[in-house]
């Protein structure tokens, strides 16, 4: 018999997706799987929380798999290999899954459909993990955008409502391949901690999307979702939130266009995943300054606001917006250092790290991306402070000896880091 096989990447939930819908849609028994990547894994720290975050989701899928009569079949190794395996065991049709739009994940895929290929196996991708993919928002001229604003304004007038569409999957249910229950392997096996983690459920507050433009910029208050994680991991449909947004918040829509827009940069700009979207400013010469990026990390600046949110960062795995903002100001134009530094510290501390967004944030705080803003942009970490967190509570929950005597002495002048940073950027880019 033949069989369809559908592969489960940036799409950890079995309701309105796109191209689990359509595999189950084309008729044929649909066999579930999901590949712990070790090309990604391997690189990754053993207590890596994603990991646990991971894992727990494909058991709750499982579970909902077995009481379908089915299973998911999980892996742990080279997708080209596991494939190759499948390919024998099973005589397959299609395989089905969703677009990734990063630089590794499209010559995975590339990888993939070249194996899948020479067997004569359809490799049918779509689009779930965002509202606009890649060609969907060009100009006029069919290029793509490389500025925010006029790309949300072409977003607003291409989305119909037909992009928000959700996927039924009720009625397609019965096409999952039968199966007795197939072991998941553990943690251990594959060489992670197991550790003893709750991880909040997916929650749509529609009282604070209602109230987000207004709260969104005070860290000390539960302003934001906190949906960021399970976008990144598609554990939440991209589309269901759209629809929510749409109705109650232009401002949180804003933010979904701003995932797509850089989603779009990292698939037509490849390079500016690693340097700089803007040339030119590869030519920014980063002071190399080892201690001082490892008082940045460890929280010990002397700028509170900053402080506070790197010890969020590495006590949780998260850290508000605004505040990402303010500290990755204070690493590229107070401190000098390379964005890419910074950029990486947040790819292996984020719990919700996404390539595109994170690259695109970094480089626009370096003033390397795509930004219609000029260079010399420089956060004051004090007056963001005093403006988003008047009344201290948010440092004081991360910097508890602000209070006391104990508090290191800023590591850098506001004053003299802002000119010295204007400066360095004014004499390499007018030198052209």
């Amino acid at each position: 018999m033949k069989h369809i096989i559908f592969w489960h990447r940036r799409d950890l939930r079995l309701f309105d997706n796109a191209g689990l819908f359509h595999a189950l849609q084309a008729g044929l028994p649909v066999i579930p799987i999901f590949i712990f990547d070790k090309n990604i894994l391997d690189k990754l720290p053993k207590n890596d929380l994603r990991v646990v975050f991971i894992h727990q989701m494909i058991e709750a899928m499982q579970q909902k798999l077995i009481s379908l009569g089915s299973s998911m079949q999980v892996f742990y190794g080279n997708p080209k290999q596991v494939f190759e395996a499948l390919l024998t065991k099973y005589e397959v049709e299609a395989v089905y899954t969703n677009a990734d739009y990063e630089p590794y994940a499209r010559q995975r895929d590339a990888d993939i459909a070249d194996v899948l290929q020479k067997k004569g196996v359809d490799f049918c991708v779509h689009k779930d993990h965002v509202i606009c993919e890649k060609y969907e928002v060009l100009k006029d001229d069919q290029k793509p955008y490389t500025v925010f604003t006029p790309y949300k304004n072409k977003w607003l007038k291409t989305v119909t409502d037909d992009f928000f569409v959700q996927y039924d999957h009720e009625k397609v249910q019965k096409n999952y391949y039968k199966s007795e229950a197939v072991a998941i392997p553990s943690l251990t096996e594959m060489g992670f901690e197991a550790q003893n983690v709750v991880f909040a459920q997916p929650e749509i507050n529609e009282k604070i999307i209602e109230l987000y433009a207004q709260q969104r910029d005070f860290p000390a208050i539960k302003g934001t979702t906190r949906l960021s994680m399970h976008l990144r991991f598609g554990t939440v449909s991209v589309r269901q939130l759209a629809v929510v947004a749409k109705r109650l918040s232009e401002t949180w829509l804003n933010e979904l266009i701003w995932r797509d827009f850089y989603a779009m940069i990292i698939y037509h700009f490849p390079h500016s995943a690693q340097a700089a979207f803007r040339p030119a400013y590869d030519k920014i010469p980063w002071r190399d300054a080892p201690q001082d990026f490892a008082l940045w990390c460890a929280g010990k600046t002397g700028y509170p606001l900053v402080d506070a949110g790197m010890r969020e960062l590495n006590a949780t795995g998260f850290m508000h917006n605004r505040v990402r903002m303010v500290v990755a100001s204070f690493l590229t134009k107070h401190l000098l250092l390379d964005w890419r530094l910074g950029e990486a510290y947040f790819a292996q501390k984020l719990l919700d790290f996404e390539l595109a967004s994170n690259v695109g944030g970094w480089q626009w705080a370096a003033g390397s991306g795509c930004d219609a803003a000029p260079y010399f942009r420089v956060f004051n970490p004090m007056e963001q402070a005093k403006k988003f967190d008047a009344k201290g509570e948010y440092v004081r929950k991360w910097v508890p000896e602000i209070d006391g005597f104990g508090y290191v002495a800023p590591m850098v002048e506001h004053s003299f880091a802002r000119n010295r940073a204007i400066d360095t950027y004014k004499k390499e880019l007018s030198a052209g």
